[in-house]
């Protein structure tokens, strides 16, 4: 009958609300013991305070070596002197000339310079592969005489001291893990000790008389 009303439907269910079960309320579980509260105590708060501990470490590391290597860069700029140097032999060719590699690499060549006390001197310093003998080329020379490095950059500097940074925060990372290692074994093994003298008490019961 295309004019009759459908019966009425029964209205939804409400839905269920399921209480969540907070971490603490395991303490009521008669099957967790003392030292299982304790272990997890101990993994909260290394959880909490790891974290915080390495980038406070991170901070005083970092700032440490950031002005560590800031003084250093400013003695050897100091101390360091760029002058020119000239070619005793011609440097070796690379096989591959034109190459990204080529541009890339350096061969160690003898080279004349004068050192800051007006010394002829002579030492090894990288070139550009094919360099000719008798060019000029720029080095570094320290307060000794002798060939060195350039000064530390201004990124050089940030990079040192970012490195540090976070092998102390690593290093922080790493005393949590252990320390949450120590403690788990440590307790296992009072656990183990506990279950050793309960049975020793139980074991008898079990025991036929004869």
């Amino acid at each position: 009958m295309s004019g009759a009303i459908p019966p009425a439907q029964p209205p939804p269910a409400p839905e269920r609300y399921v209480r969540p079960v907070l971490p603490w309320r395991h303490r009521h579980n008669p099957l967790c013991r003392r030292t299982d509260r304790l272990q997890g105590w101990i993994a909260l708060g290394l959880l909490l305070t790891v974290p915080l501990l390495g980038l406070l470490a991170a901070l005083a590391v970092g700032d440490t070596a950031d002005r560590h290597y800031r003084a250093t860069a400013e003695r050897q700029a100091h101390t360091r002197h760029h002058t020119t140097a000239v070619l005793l032999r011609d440097a070796p060719r690379h096989p591959e000339p034109g190459s990204d590699e080529a541009r890339r690499a350096r061969y160690p060549v003898e080279v004349r310079f004068t050192d800051p006390h007006g010394r002829p001197r002579t030492g090894t310093t990288d070139v550009p592969p094919g360099t000719p003998a008798d060019s000029a080329v720029r080095v570094w020379v320290g307060a000794d005489g002798s060939l060195t490095e350039p000064p530390l950059t201004a990124e050089e500097v940030r990079s040192f001291a970012m490195g540090w940074a976070i092998l102390a925060f690593l290093a922080v990372a790493l005393l949590g893990v252990a320390a949450q290692w120590a403690s788990a074994a440590l307790l296992r093994r009072r656990n183990l000790a506990e279950w050793d003298a309960r049975w020793a008490e139980t074991a008898p019961r079990w025991t036929a008389s004869p």
